[in-house]
């Protein structure tokens, strides 16, 4: 795995999606595997997860912003980088899998460094694997509670997804908190935002001349919409580091989005299907239910999980400056003066955090959530893993539609499993 070629990773990149333990009933791929379903060990899990979600060190910042220079730019959320990108270092999103033992959660959004570079700027692999595994939390017995059906499952998947034996990884983003870092962004650059839906400026926009232009403004639909644009990156980011890392481990999966993300939450409304058990609510005003967080695990920046608006904006900007921050001092760092980095960064003061508050208290008082055209919290893409079944390759496919690395996995993986079990 360690010696496999990123080239080799990226023109091996494949959809595989035929486990051990599957069956197609009908078609002209039908087929059934003769084989038990064969679950993920416990190195084969943590290193799948680690890909799409593991600590790499610290964050490196934004160098400067024009408008405020030479202050440190003041845009990220959080001081430890991970293996996924995120907008303007706003890494909101959280990782959440399961698999036949359980339904787990990675809660690293704010973990330091999981270890240090080397001088060759290396970084030991075994010491991602335990950060990892030390942020790592049971939330639930048993795989998740998610018929592999329509109209929970897409069609198309209803025969694969999420089934006996598999590896399904969830990553979801906090979609109020990073609007919150996008107003904070704007605002830092002079932005305001402005109702396109019902043709007026936020009432009392005014009184904050100093900080920005009332007339220079971005449409709330816009913001909102990249945002949503931003975090789906993010999220499929993520799964996509870890299929590339299914080549190198020769592992089976794809990355898709075809499972309902309101019933993967919990807000279906249909007993049994319990999904994340996120909290959620209803308004005639929208199209769909609205998750906002699952109680001490993860919860979004709103209501009911903060007072109001102003209480959420405190808190991002307690991520922000507090401590374990990015801006904090005492915050380790990367650099040869990482305090004197870290403190160089400008504040966000009182008059900056009350003019962010009133505008998204103006967008949650209007629409009833925040934010108010996208969901509270978002999910967007998936990523499966699981054990080939060779056979049913070798049977419909020429040579070449798995890798080396899938023909020679169980003698490497699991050498005491002979091949023909």
């Amino acid at each position: 795995m360690l010696s496999f070629g990123l080239v080799e990773a990226l023109l091996g990149r494949r959809s595989r999606r035929f486990f051990r333990g599957a069956e197609i009933p009908d078609g002209v791929f039908a087929y059934r595997s003769r084989h038990e379903p064969m679950p993920l060990s416990e190195l084969e899990k943590l290193l799948v997860v680690t890909a799409c979600a593991g600590n790499t060190g610290w964050h490196n910042m934004i160098y400067r912003a024009q408008r405020y220079a030479p202050y440190l730019s003041n845009y990220a959320a959080a001081a430890g980088g991970r293996i996924f990108p995120s907008a303007a270092g706003f890494h909101t999103s959280m990782t959440f899998f399961t698999d036949d033992t359980g339904v787990y959660v990675v809660n690293n959004r704010d973990a330091p460094a999981s270890a240090d570079r080397k001088k060759d700027s290396s970084l030991e692999l075994d010491d991602v694997v335990q950060a990892m595994r030390s942020h790592i939390t049971k939330l639930q017995d048993g795989r998740l509670k998610l018929p592999s059906e329509v109209p929970f499952v897409e069609a198309h998947n209803t025969w694969v997804s999420n089934k006996p034996g598999t590896l399904l990884v969830i990553p979801v983003a906090d979609l109020a908190q990073h609007m919150l870092l996008g107003l904070c962004y704007m605002l830092q650059n002079g932005l305001v935002l402005y109702d396109d839906i019902n043709k007026r400026q936020i009432p009392g926009i005014d009184r904050f001349k100093a900080l920005a232009d009332p007339d220079s403004t971005w449409p709330i639909t816009f913001v909102e919409q990249l945002s949503l644009a931003e975090v789906s990156v993010e999220m499929s980011t993520s799964c996509y580091a870890g299929t590339l890392m299914l080549q190198a481990m020769g592992l089976g999966g794809w990355l898709y989005d075809g499972i309902d993300p309101i019933s993967v939450l919990g807000a279906s409304g249909v007993a049994g299907v319990d999904g994340l058990g996120f909290r959620y609510d209803t308004d005639d005003r929208w199209p769909y239910p609205n998750p906002t967080g699952l109680d001490g695990v993860m919860e979004a920046h709103c209501p009911p999980h903060y007072a109001d608006m102003r209480a959420a904006v405190d808190a991002v900007c307690d991520r922000k400056f507090g401590k374990g921050g990015p801006y904090h001092p005492a915050t380790p760092g990367p650099w040869k003066d990482s305090a004197g980095v870290r403190q160089a960064a400008q504040v966000h003061d009182e008059a900056f955090r009350e003019c962010v508050a009133l505008q998204a208290q103006y967008v949650y008082d209007t629409f009833g959530k925040f934010p108010g055209t996208v969901p509270s919290v978002f999910i967007c893409t998936y990523l499966q893993a699981h054990h080939l079944d060779l056979e049913f390759y070798d049977k419909f496919y020429q040579p070449g539609a798995y890798l080396h690395t899938h023909a020679n996995h169980n003698r490497q993986w699991h050498p005491d499993l002979s091949q023909n079990q």
